[in-house]
């Protein structure tokens, strides 16, 4: 692991949800999310549609964070999902549900659409990962949404995507989407804390040289 610090500043952080301090309410005391008055901020205009992609949209709102952060132009979040679900970035299950961000198509999209190298890790150490993080370089990772709360004991480890922005030799600097305070935006932890929630995986978003 490199010794050097980086610490992107300036990266803008985005609840998946209409609002941040909504997010303790929504995924923890299973509140409406439509009963935040923001909820189409995200471009949504039908509520059971924004009830079930909501959820899901972690890895959305990780890319989002890192367009804006570039000053790459996107559409919302919501005609963002449209043009990922055309491109099997998320693949509907015949019962209904939705398998999570799948990389490689996500990689595939991401480069096409917005001019960004994109690697996919399908295993690797988060020090690895995080190595990579530059100026130019921001990482997804694959976390357990027990992360919100890393003081308590976790079950899981992925099924959730955190955008991490900054790295020194013990620990990340990271956006969560579906983060409570203080572990929301631009939270710290240790390699030794972060590795519990860790499934092994993500992915680097590199801008595009200029």
């Amino acid at each position: 692991m490199k010794d050097q610090t980086v610490r992107n500043s300036g990266v803008p952080y985005y609840s998946q949800w209409g609002s941040p301090e909504w997010v303790s309410r929504i995924a923890e005391q299973d509140v409406d999310p439509c009963e935040d008055p923001a909820w189409q901020r995200s471009g949504f205009t039908e509520p059971d549609r924004y009830r079930f992609w909501g959820q899901r949209l972690c890895g959305l709102t990780c890319l989002e964070s890192a367009l804006d952060l570039w000053g790459i132009e996107h559409a919302s979040r919501a005609a963002m999902l449209d043009d990922a679900l055309r491109h099997d970035v998320y693949r509907m299950r015949e019962d209904g549900g939705v398998d999570g961000l799948t990389y490689r198509p996500f990689a595939s999209w991401a480069e096409r659409v917005f001019g960004l190298q994109v690697e996919v890790w399908p295993e690797a150490e988060l020090e690895e990962i995080a190595a990579g993080i530059t100026s130019e370089t921001l990482a997804i990772v694959s976390v357990s949404p027990e992360i919100r709360r890393p003081n308590d004991a976790n079950q899981e480890r992925g099924g959730h995507l955190i955008l991490l922005h900054g790295r020194d030799r013990d620990g990340v600097w990271f956006h969560n989407p579906s983060g409570v305070t203080p572990y929301q935006a631009d939270a710290y932890l240790p390699f030794t804390t972060m590795k519990r929630f860790y499934a092994g995986r993500g992915l680097t978003l590199t801008r595009a040289s200029r």
